[in-house]
């Protein structure tokens, strides 16, 4: 047997439930999942791919994907959710693909860094965010990035490979990542000036930013761990930025961590100039039920597993706010989550 195969079938789970890694809480049994923490067991996992003819599919804390009830048997999906890792150098941090974007919001407060505020309560780990130009108010992800490390996953025997900032393309929710079968491993960030807490409390730390990238997906507990944080800096003598409250606020505001979800389903229409959202409210279609889905009602743009709801069920609601936006409005929204 293939020494790649033999590492493949190592990292490799069989028949494994999709729904525990999405924030919608939904998918069928993949017959291969693997959870890769280490650049080597990335390469390993895609070289062991390509000999079985495998198709691969990758993600973070599925925060921005549905995927599907029946997966297909030749299909690996490759959660990095426990590729964890920080490193600090002179002006630059490096971020690995599984890292919770919301821990840069909490290392900026521990250690000083400003600019990275944004990122709290955003769902997703780096990678994903990185692949999509994370987005909120006026900030993006790509703000923070100088450099951008990834593995080509039909290239997977070429290693790590880099990209500037500047080379990736970026747009509202575009990059050049959603074009390539490219695996985003992590990136370095500009951040000046910092100053680490002692070794022991940041120690501390890391192993709790470990803790929290291998926990479930659920919306709710993402919610109320990441907002018991405050206490927490403030007990420790700590300041906690405004957007912190700001953010809390805004979200809770929206109900976005009630449910199963994932967030925005449709990107905005710019040239339009209103939000999907509000289109969705002229239309009356808050509310809508379909199976085990439902429209959010304190949202337009939001699509919620009510309990027990198929990837079918949301491609339902998907296509009929599609139809009659285009209907009424002249345009079909594209969808932002990434449908499997």
């Amino acid at each position: 047997m293939n020494l790649n195969t033999l590492h493949f079938d190592k990292l490799c789970s069989m028949n494994a439930s999709l729904a525990p890694y999405s924030t919608y809480e939904i998918g069928g049994t993949a017959r291969h999942l693997a959870e890769p923490a280490t650049t080597e067991e990335i390469i390993a996992l895609l070289e062991g791919s390509q000999h079985k003819g495998l198709d691969v599919k990758w993600f973070g804390m599925g925060s921005n994907i549905l995927f599907p009830d029946q997966p297909q048997d030749d299909t690996l999906f490759l959660s990095m959710k426990k590729h964890v890792e920080l490193k600090f150098s002179e002006s630059k941090l490096f971020v690995s693909a599984g890292v919770p974007m919301t821990w840069l919001a909490l290392i900026g407060v521990y250690t000083g860094i400003q600019g990275m505020e944004f990122t709290y309560l955003l769902p997703g780990t780096m990678g994903a965010g990185i692949y999509m130009n994370a987005k909120y108010f006026n900030h993006e992800i790509s703000d923070l990035l100088d450099k951008v490390y990834y593995i080509d996953a039909q290239h997977p025997e070429r290693g790590l490979q880099t990209i500037g900032v500047a080379e990736c393309n970026y747009a509202y929710k575009q990059s050049i990542f959603q074009q390539n079968p490219w695996i985003i491993v992590g990136a370095d960030l500009n951040i000046g000036e910092y100053m680490l807490p002692d070794q022991p409390a940041w120690e501390a730390i890391m192993r709790e930013m470990v803790k929290a990238s291998t926990a479930s997906s659920s919306l709710p507990q993402y919610f109320q761990y990441y907002r018991n944080w405050i206490p927490r800096l403030e007990e420790q003598g700590y300041k906690v930025p405004d957007m912190f409250g700001i953010v809390i606020e805004d979200r809770g505001g929206k109900r976005h961590f009630d449910y199963a979800c994932c967030g925005s389903v449709f990107k905005n229409n710019y040239d339009f100039g209103q939000p999907t959202g509000k289109l969705v409210d002229q239309l009356g279609l808050r509310g809508t039920i379909h199976g085990q889905a439902r429209i959010s009602p304190y949202h337009g743009n939001f699509i919620q597993n009510i309990g027990g709801a198929t990837a079918s069920d949301i491609l339902y609601l998907i296509q009929m706010v599609q139809d009659s936006i285009n209907n009424r409005f002249g345009f079909v929204p594209e969808p932002e989550v990434v449908i499997l």
